[in-house]
């Protein structure tokens, strides 16, 4: 685990092994997000690095009666 320290203007630095790990790069953004009273980072990726990720997955599904036409 790794710690950091918010600096007097509100301002943390990621340790290096954080950013190397998850491969976060100079003015990447990165989303705040309040879960269950912690903060959560993160990363924000780049819509066509997710080309192919959904590939093989079964989209067949049994619509109801009243959705048929």
């Amino acid at each position: 685990m790794e710690t950091v320290k918010v600096s007097s203007k509100y301002q943390i630095v990621i340790p290096k092994s954080i950013r190397k790990e998850f491969n976060i790069k100079p003015s990447q953004r990165l989303f705040f997000i309040n879960y269950m009273g912690r903060i959560e980072l993160i990363p924000e990726v780049d819509i066509r690095s997710l080309k192919g990720a959904l590939k093989g997955m079964d989209t067949t599904f049994e619509r109801d009666e009243e959705d048929r036409i």
